[in-house]
């Protein structure tokens, strides 16, 4: 299917590896230039090498630590016109809420809701200008239920997506949508780290934890991050124009409800 975004500019922001990597890649297969962004530089380039050899696009590395200033200063020089703006970026450490102090909970409110913002903020007025733009958040299935250790990562998406809620219609008149995934169990490095962290608090094995997540699954598996790319790569499609505000759960069925 071709989703009509050939020649289009993208930024992914945090796609050395998992979800942004993936998105990445699709969005480089549906023949968009993509710039591809991160923080370790040596991973950064050398994802942007893997990317480029699978999809053939061209594929441009910048990195920067976009939840300063400075870093979203680098990335906009690099890239000042996007059509598509993924944000993405991991979020706070796995912890208990009682461990979380006053610092490190204006970190993640900066990374996971004060860092989109300050980012759409400066791309969205040229999107509305050109008459197209496609700007997608990765949240959590965690905006929408609790998962152990994630408060602090839930809290401030939470806080993302009702920030955006009223921001996503006042450009959809100009053929720029805003939209959000929430990922459930997906197999990447985070999820790793995050059922390593859950099995030890629960003084259990990171293999018995795995099979006790993906269990409580409908779809009895963790996902597939190309899976994701290619829904995130729909979402930016020109075809999804009449799509926006929405906040589409890519989670096996996990979160159980009819609305």
């Amino acid at each position: 299917m071709d989703i009509g975004i050939a020649g289009r500019t993208a930024i992914v922001c945090g796609s050395s590896r998992g979800l942004g990597r993936a998105i990445a890649t699709s969005l480089g297969r549906a023949g968009c230039r993509v710039v591809v962004n991160g923080i370790d530089v040596g991973r950064l380039d050398a994802a942007a090498r893997d990317i480029a050899s699978v999809t053939g696009a061209e594929i441009v590395p910048v990195a920067a630590d976009v939840t300063t200033p400075d870093g979203q200063a680098v990335l906009l020089s690099a890239c000042p016109e996007p059509d598509i703006l993924i944000t993405n970026a991991g979020g706070p450490p796995f912890k208990d809420f009682r461990q979380i102090d006053r610092a490190a909970m204006l970190a993640g409110v900066t990374a996971n809701m004060v860092t989109p913002i300050e980012l759409i903020q400066q791309v969205v007025d040229g999107m509305v200008e050109r008459r197209f733009g496609r700007i997608v958040n990765i949240t959590s299935v965690s905006v929408k239920m609790p998962i152990f250790g994630l408060d602090l990562s839930s809290g401030a998406r939470a806080g993302l997506t009702a920030f955006l809620a009223g921001v996503s219609r006042s450009v959809a008149h100009a053929n720029v949508t805003i939209n959000n995934i929430l990922p459930g169990y997906f197999d990447t490095d985070r999820y790793r780290a995050g059922i390593d962290a859950t099995a030890k608090a629960q003084g259990t094995t990171p293999e018995a934890m795995h099979a006790q997540r993906v269990a409580a699954v409908p779809a009895q598996r963790a996902g597939d991050p190309a899976e994701f790319g290619d829904a995130a790569a729909f979402l930016c499609s020109a075809q999804a124009g009449y799509i926006t505000g929405q906040n589409l759960l890519l989670d096996g069925g996990l979160f159980q409800s009819a609305f």
